[in-house]
């Protein structure tokens, strides 16, 4: 990437913005608001899994595949929810970092991917399916993979 480009610039103003510098100046904020990312991690994790299981067959058969959709929903939204609010406050507190890292940009580019996916995809799907087919467990193992690579991607951001 150019480093003198418009991006670069753009991450270097999102650094300078208070809440990204009032995080960084912290000694505890940041660690605070990615415990707050975890469970968000958490949140989202448990209602993809409950969920892309029962589409590929794996657990709770006594309930529609529909029923558990609509049940999870509301924790997967609050599961994204999280993690997009703490993810913009990390992102701000060390924008120029993120801009050199590779992890960044993995999960970055996929995570609206995922979203898409798993809002627009599987969900209308979900909604009206009752028992597992080959669809569903192909559904299911894209959402996972999707969802896998964001969680890896963000997880590398910390090693690199």
């Amino acid at each position: 990437m150019e480093e003198t480009g418009w991006l670069l610039a753009f991450f270097e103003w999102c650094e300078a913005t208070y809440p990204g510098t009032f995080v960084r100046q912290s000694l505890w904020l940041f660690g605070v608001i990615e415990a707050f990312h975890l469970v968000g991690l958490a949140i989202l994790g448990g209602a993809l899994l409950v969920v892309d299981m029962r589409l590929l067959g794996v657990g709770l058969r006594d309930s529609t595949i529909a029923d558990i959709d609509r049940q999870a929903r509301p924790w997967l939204t609050l599961g994204v929810v999280l993690l997009l609010t703490t993810g913009l406050l990390l992102f701000l507190s060390e924008a120029v970092k993120c801009y050199y890292n590779t992890a960044f940009w993995v999960k970055i580019v996929t995570l609206p991917f995922a979203i898409a996916f798993t809002y627009y995809v599987k969900e209308r799907f979900a909604r009206k399916a009752l028992y597992t087919s080959a669809y569903s467990q192909w559904v299911a193992s894209a959402d996972l993979l999707l969802w896998f690579i964001v969680a890896a991607g963000g997880r590398w951001i910390g090693y690199s």
